[in-house]
């Protein structure tokens, strides 16, 4: 089988800028995939590249794009090296021919709270909307700050709802103790990547003892993300024995289809999360999210409106989304708005 490859890369501002514990996040970078089968069968896949979190750079997309030239073989796709991840993903996501399971029921949406006070203006009218699970980006502001705002945020949010708290690795041992010793008695379902060390192998490992202990110490369960990019790195997790939460941006994970398998294998929790790509990207890792076998938890695709320009948007933030709601996702319309 032979493919015509096609890709156009984009540079788009966010509607408002993300603060994180890595900075302020002001757009959004990556490129469109389209592949063309002998056949004349077209797929679409986006290569959401994330340096700073550990992926490929867009550029380095790009030149293997280049590199492989408009018309090619299916195996020369497949050998793509695995430092590409989100370029693999993207050519994956092009020529899937798996469908999604018809039967599954709407899946709920954690809503995303912005960092800092503005956090407790925004949620009141998301609770009103219906939403009940909700996710708040941490390690932005002081500890202490951040504490008794943990207290006036979960004040707002009615009976059963659920908080989430992703600090994106900024925190040390003492300042996660703290978070964590609040978060026992508050309606927290989970707190996110606490602490991240890639710089070297030994500091890597410390990090891994450490959130390995905590998972162990305290009631609030521990989810994993930034330790999560790299090929093998569910693999590696799930050998320590990791009990706590798997978050998975199927836009980031070269083999996805391995990566469910042993996912599912062990049962594991997972919660399935945007990498704030766009509509191409938000179908293809959706679809993903739709075909876990195990326990559905709230989707963290609750991000859009996103984009400056609104017609690189995934589907309209509800409290829940249904798989009609993302099929809906025309990517040629997507890939045209570029041209």
């Amino acid at each position: 089988m032979t493919y015509r490859l096609q890709y156009r890369r984009y540079r788009l501002p966010f509607r408002v800028p993300l603060r994180t514990a890595h900075g302020v996040w002001a757009e959004r970078e990556g490129l469109f995939v389209r592949l063309e089968d002998e056949a004349g069968r077209v797929g679409w896949g986006e290569a959401a590249t994330l340096p700073w979190f550990g992926t490929e750079t867009a550029d380095a997309a790009e030149a293997a794009c280049l590199a492989l030239g408009e018309y090619g073989p299916a195996e020369a796709f497949e050998l793509l090296p695995s430092h590409l991840g989100c370029l693999r993903q993207a050519v994956a996501a092009a020529r899937a021919t798996e469908s999604v399971p018809v039967d599954r029921k709407p899946m709920a949406v954690a809503a995303l709270l912005p960092a800092g006070r503005a956090v407790l203006a925004r949620v009141e009218p998301l609770v009103a909307a219906g939403f009940r699970t909700f996710k708040w980006k941490v390690g932005v502001e002081s500890v202490g700050d951040e504490l008794g705002m943990l207290d006036d945020l979960c004040a707002r949010l009615p009976k059963g709802a659920k908080l989430r708290l992703d600090a994106n690795g900024a925190w040390d041992r003492r300042t996660v103790e703290k978070w964590l010793e609040r978060t026992a008695e508050r309606p927290v379902e989970f707190v996110e990547q606490p602490c991240f060390a890639p710089q070297s192998t030994a500091l890597r490992k410390k990090m891994e003892d450490l959130l390995m202990g905590l998972a162990e110490d305290y009631p609030t369960p521990i989810a994993l993300d930034e330790t999560l990019v790299g090929d093998g790195d569910v693999e590696h997790w799930l050998r320590l024995g990791w009990r706590g939460i798997f978050v998975i941006k199927p836009s980031l994970c070269g083999d996805m289809a391995a990566t469910m398998q042993k996912l599912a294998a062990a049962k594991a929790a997972v919660v399935f999360s945007s990498a704030l790509e766009t509509a191409v990207g938000a179908k293809q890792a959706l679809a993903t999210a739709w075909r876990w076998p195990g326990e559905p938890r709230a989707l963290g695709f609750g991000v859009w409106p996103l984009f400056a320009d609104g017609r690189f948007d995934g589907p309209t933030l509800a409290p829940f989304l249904r798989w009609e709601d993302v099929q809906r996702i025309n990517e040629e319309a997507v890939w045209n708005v570029l041209s």
